[in-house]
């Protein structure tokens, strides 16, 4: 890591004097790496402690230039790792900037732990103006509608304990950000008497929960007898561990498994079992399931949506069983919960504790379901404008063996060109479908790889990348080893397939799609603004050739540990249902 942010010399005090120090051992007894943060005055107190009382480490301090990019860099890291990391966000302004990542985290079920602050709240101990406006009543209020749980404790002592519990809620599944807004005269208080964190072992997270013994007897039992059973792969835990066991289950029941690119990889895409990735289903998907006696779902995202498609007059023929604990964390307002799925058997337990479980349950291995057939896939047209297609072989030439980790991919990346064979291959979306979470997220999550043999790769939209560009400086200022390749069609073209539909239904000319959404005119030069941040910036790259010269240079500079963006200017997708599960 940067060693230009390591203390000159620390203050020389062994134990805590301030009630920002007790605060800061009671986050590093939780184990975590690192904080991101944006600086601000309200937590002025906080900041020191973690430089001159910790030394700056465990956790170290990663600097972004705006708070979104905080959290989107901590929901990253958390993906990979299966560990919360540290965020801080200044008063109400900072908390604000930051709920969009907030809201993907609490979506997307992903830890998060943050830490904000306020005031200070006693009114007679504010500065003019400033402290007023940077003071609320009740700030977690902002973000309280998507978040798992928060709180503003009224003293040092109630701190530690808030502290404590944030880290257990948010690492129990279903797992969640947690915010802890610390009073900025609290921090700064003196303190008279030494106030030591107990230790933070005794308040860790629950072990997973199991489902019942009578639940998992019904499932066997359904699954037992299935003529055609199927697998929907949702979420998981990113461990090879959890990885084997879906094989395992899979090959024992003889069922085609169904993946969903938003959850990333969770199943061998060429196992002979695989049955294709779902999202919007076509008619070929729509019938496969149709075909199946009874479904498992593994925590699958939007399991009504996707038997709606199937079955749209609500009659599912098939035996529904369901693995999830999802409905834990619903409050409603968000209505991420999706629809009522229709289920006949609850797993009320973590997908991943329970798929062992059926496993050993099942009388016997069964033979194999047949998957659904694949057409043979045509070469990209060389001819062409570049196209997703043409990035993925660009790439798949320049990593050859090395293993990589897809952070973060477009809507209509070409899956069946890029086969996943390990838990993180592909690590899926942001959970709440916005947009300017890609480079946050990819640099979270590039900065848990930096250790390992992976090659930490984006691919993202024009509109994502401009949005959180300022973002790749954090990669930059902390070394940390990213390829990101910008598919850039120089619009926010979702938006314009969605005006090109609303235009034909209203008999309206479609030719006017592209009006409020061109990014153009002037063309913007993405290469030089990540040259502006101190990244290797390439492009635009406009021809084949120059995409595989691009390409093969990006992941030079990857292999040195560099950071590098490209900017490859494609042209739009076709108006297919992949096309439209974007942001709106």
């Amino acid at each position: 890591m940067n060693e230009i942010e390591k203390p000159d010399g620390l203050s020389g005090n062994a134990e805590p004097g301030w009630g920002s120090d007790t605060m800061a051992l009671a986050v590093r007894n939780l184990g975590l790496k690192y904080v991101a943060l944006n600086p601000g005055a309200s937590f002025r107190g906080f900041h020191d402690s973690l430089v001159n009382f910790l030394g700056n480490r465990d956790p170290q301090m990663i600097l972004c230039l705006h708070e979104d990019h905080a959290v989107s860099i901590a929901h990253g890291y958390a993906k990979v790792a299966g560990e919360p990391m540290g965020v801080v966000l200044h008063s109400n302004v900072g908390l604000m900037h930051g709920s969009m990542g907030i809201f993907n985290a609490f979506c997307d079920r992903v830890p998060v732990i943050i830490f904000g602050a306020t005031g200070p709240v006693d009114a007679a101990k504010r500065r003019p103006w400033i402290d007023w406006i940077h003071t609320a009543q009740d700030q977690g209020g902002l973000i309280r509608n998507f978040i798992k749980w928060d709180d503003q404790p009224a003293s040092v002592e109630a701190a530690i304990e808030s502290i404590y519990r944030a880290n257990q809620i948010a690492r129990t599944a279903p797992r969640g950000p947690v915010y802890v807004c610390l009073d900025a005269d609290l921090q700064e208080r003196k303190l008279d008497t030494l106030i030591l964190p107990p230790d933070a072992r005794r308040y860790a997270a629950a072990k997973p929960q199991r489902p019942s013994d009578e639940a998992i007897a019904e499932a066997a039992a359904l699954l037992d007898n299935a003529r055609r059973p199927a697998i929907l792969s949702g979420r998981f835990a990113r461990t090879q561990a959890a990885w084997d066991a879906r094989i395992r289950l899979a090959e024992k029941l003889g069922a085609v498994v169904f993946t969903d690119f938003k959850a990333g990889a969770t199943f061998p895409t060429e196992h002979p079992l695989h049955g294709g990735t779902m999202q919007f289903l076509g008619e070929s998907q729509k019938q496969a399931l149709q075909s199946c006696d009874v479904i498992l779902s593994l925590d699958w995202t939007d399991l009504a949506g996707t038997l709606g498609q199937a079955w749209p007059d609500g009659n599912v023929s098939a035996s529904i069983i369901h693995a999830s604990i999802d409905q834990y964390v619903h409050n409603g307002w968000s209505m991420d919960h999706q629809g009522l799925p229709p289920v006949d058997v609850t797993l009320l337990s973590e997908a991943d504790a329970a798929v062992p479980l059926l496993t050993e349950a099942l009388r016997s291995t069964r033979p194999a379901a047949v998957p659904a057939e694949r057409t043979d896939l045509e070469d990209p047209d060389p001819d062409s404008k570049l196209t997703l297609d043409h990035i993925a072989a660009a790439l798949k030439e320049a990593v050859g063996d090395s293993p990589v980790s897809l952070v973060r991919l477009p809507g209509g990346w070409p899956g069946e060109r890029w086969p996943f064979d390990g838990p993180l291959d592909f690590l899926g979306y942001d959970g709440g479908g916005g947009i300017g979470s890609g480079p946050g997220m990819a640099i979270g999550a590039a900065l848990a790889l930096k250790d390992s043999d992976r090659l930490a790769i984006a691919v993202i939209g024009d509109g994502d990348f401009l949005m959180s560009v300022n973002a790749f400086w954090t990669a930059a200022h902390y070394r940390i080893p990213l390829l990101t390749i910008v598919a850039n069609n120089q619009s926010y073209f979702n938006d314009e397939m969605h005006q090109d539909r609303v235009a034909r239904i209203r008999s309206r000319n479609p030719e006017n799609r592209w009006i409020g959404q061109k990014i153009s005119d002037p063309d913007l030069d993405l290469a030089k603004l990540a040259e502006a941040q101190g990244l290797t910036g390439i492009g635009p790259v406009k021809t084949i050739g120059q995409l595989a010269t691009g390409v093969m240079k990006g992941v030079a500079v990857l292999r040195e540990g560099g950071t590098c963006v490209i900017d490859v200017r494609v042209g739009p997708r076709g108006a297919t249902a992949a096309t439209m599960i974007g942001r709106r």
